[in-house]
């Protein structure tokens, strides 16, 4: 094979350049442009033959294919040819250099958590998080070579990304069974974790009920890459195959319109479901709201009572036709979810994916949000994980923790930044909070500085209360509480238990294999974030405090961690100083 030269990889930035410069949007949107085309130094041209144009003219048409679905308008043939004779008339009289894809990717925004003094806030609330997308996205950024946004890590969803060994319900009439584990920072050898872990019951497969499912697919062009459309019908066919008689299965496609590709078809039909997935196909723009309505209104349609009704939003989110303003989609799911239909979105791709949107979808839609950035981790989430995924044992799950001045000076959750709850919401059955599906594992976190410690971080109010009164019950740090709806139920349940003095682990070695491999995923998330409460805890200290908690590691997800933070190490410039001593 012959390699192109410098010139020829020059012809492509110069023909690329140009065709995207006519195709852009003029004013003040121009910025939306998926390439930066303006150089406050314009640089010297670099002569480039015609040999080296006939190399770029496929990615000038794919670059105008990929343009005008960003735009919205149909490429045709001939406006593509035209448009790429353009840019090779251009080329070869000018030459030129483009910079490299601006980031499109579309992260919320949110601060840490911050440190509190108990004697000024005493009561911790928030809802309960089952995504993992987070975990599996930041992976895949990472292997792409280059290091996550802040804003793309959210710590809790690294954490719940891994089973835990936490007990089991004892029975099937309490969906789920808390524990609470204290013990020695690894970071900071002034301050304590509380480590609250929920464990719901599982179900082998055999034992869900009935499914009702729509996958609901984006076939837009910007879902062309093998990554995203191609990968997405592979996962889709992994679920698929699960499926038996008793199950429902209808599948709907949108791009610039919505449709109908299978209608509701029972799952024992594996021929004519596999024939429909296979038959899917990316371009247009992204009418996603459409897409939605639809979906909805199938699940309906097929609906299974005492069954699983869930609608499968596989997409990169990358909506920019129809109702694009995310409050209006979040409305939308709000108001579908009161029909008993739950709502789970898969992520694919990258450089367009909107993680704030598929976020926020399935928070709205009563479900939980992943990211398939292989097909193992699509086996992960559809396969390994179905009950947990399709099938809810508790809704509106809350939790609340009372901290005891007198024993604890300050706190801070781990986690959770956009799922914490003003006090009041906790006894409130109409604030909507997370689910958790069967055999889910729920971790919180926190870091406690106890009394009389030196790990506290925050001063005392000058005019604030000069002793802290004596707490009524001396043995207790604090209070939990946890509120949660069973499936069928719309008044909340209360579960209480103490946190007790007597429970605290003075060694960090006598901690559980969960604790400290728990407090490595959440300094992990913490570092990529900044590190701003790790006191120096490196990525070394990281692989070496999840190396010795590894435990039981049936899926090899442990492992994998240790490959991902090693990785994170190499990519990043300015390591943290161990901490270890």
């Amino acid at each position: 094979m012959k390699h192109p030269s410098r010139s020829s990889y020059l012809a492509v930035a110069a023909a690329t350049t140009v065709v995207l410069a006519a195709c852009a949007p003029s004013g003040p949107d121009s910025h939306n442009s998926p390439f930066v085309t303006h150089h406050p130094v314009q640089p010297t041209p670099t002569p480039i033959d015609e040999e080296s144009i006939s190399m770029t003219r496929p990615l000038v048409l794919e670059a105008y294919r990929q343009e005008a679905d960003l735009a919205g308008a149909p490429a045709s043939a001939s406006k593509t040819m035209e448009r790429g004779e353009l840019a090779r008339r251009h080329a070869v009289a000018t030459g030129g250099i483009v910079m490299p894809p601006v980031d499109r990717e579309r992260y919320a925004h949110f601060d840490d958590n911050p440190l509190k003094r108990t004697v000024e806030q005493p009561v911790s609330t928030f809802s309960v998080d089952v995504d993992t997308g987070a975990y599996a996205n930041v992976r895949r950024i990472l292997v792409e070579g280059r290091l996550p946004q802040a804003d793309a890590v959210r710590v809790e969803e690294f954490i719940n990304y891994f089973g835990y060994a936490d007990p089991l319900p004892e029975n099937q009439n309490m969906p789920f069974r808390v524990t609470t584990e204290i013990g020695p920072s690894p970071w900071n050898p002034a301050t304590r974790l509380l480590r609250i872990g929920i464990r719901a019951w599982d179900l082998p497969e055999t034992g869900l009920p009935p499914a009702n499912l729509v996958f609901l697919v984006d076939v837009s062009g910007s879902m062309q890459s093998p990554d995203k459309l191609p990968l997405l019908k592979q996962s889709l066919r992994l679920l698929a195959k699960r499926l038996d008689g008793d199950d429902r299965l209808s599948l709907v496609a949108y791009a610039g319109a919505s449709g109908i590709v299978l209608e509701t078809t029972a799952g024992d039909q594996q021929a004519k479901i596999f024939a429909a997935i296979d038959g899917l196909e990316a371009g247009g723009s992204t009418n996603g709201a459409a897409g939605i309505a639809l979906a909805y209104a199938q699940a309906r349609q097929g609906f299974v009572e005492g069954g699983i009704n869930r609608v499968i939003l596989a997409t990169d989110g990358d909506f920019n036709v129809g109702t694009v303003n995310h409050e209006a989609l979040v409305n939308l799911i709000e108001r579908e979810r009161a029909s008993g239909v739950s709502l789970t979105t898969l992520g694919f791709g990258g450089g367009n994916y909107n993680d704030q949107l598929m976020e926020q979808l399935a928070d709205h839609g009563d479900g939980n949000h992943a990211y398939i950035d292989t097909l193992l981790e699509a086996q992960k989430v559809l396969v390994d994980e179905m009950g947990a995924t399709l099938y809810s044992v508790a809704r509106d799950v809350k939790i609340q923790v009372e901290f005891n001045p007198a024993l604890v000076s300050e706190y801070r959750l781990v986690g959770y930044e956009n799922r914490v709850l003003a006090r009041e919401d906790f006894s409130n059955d109409q604030v909507d909070a997370g689910e958790i599906g069967a055999g889910h594992s729920v971790v919180a976190l926190y870091e406690l500085a106890l009394a009389g410690a030196s790990g506290q971080r925050v001063d005392p109010l000058r005019y604030g209360p000069k002793q802290v009164p004596l707490a009524s019950n001396p043995d207790e740090l604090g209070f939990l509480r946890l509120r949660f709806k069973r499936p069928d139920q719309a008044r909340s349940e209360l579960l209480e238990q103490p946190i007790l003095m007597a429970d605290v682990v003075q060694s960090l070695d006598a901690t559980s294999d969960d604790y400290r491999f728990t407090a490595a995923v959440g300094a992990f998330g913490q570092r990529l974030r900044g590190g701003k409460y790790l006191e120096g805890f490196g990525y070394d200290d990281i692989v070496q405090l999840a190396q010795g908690a590894r435990g039981q590691d049936p899926q090899g997800t442990r492992a994998d961690l240790l490959r991902v933070v090693r990785l994170a190490a190499s990519l990043d410039h300015q390591p943290a100083v161990s901490a270890v001593r």
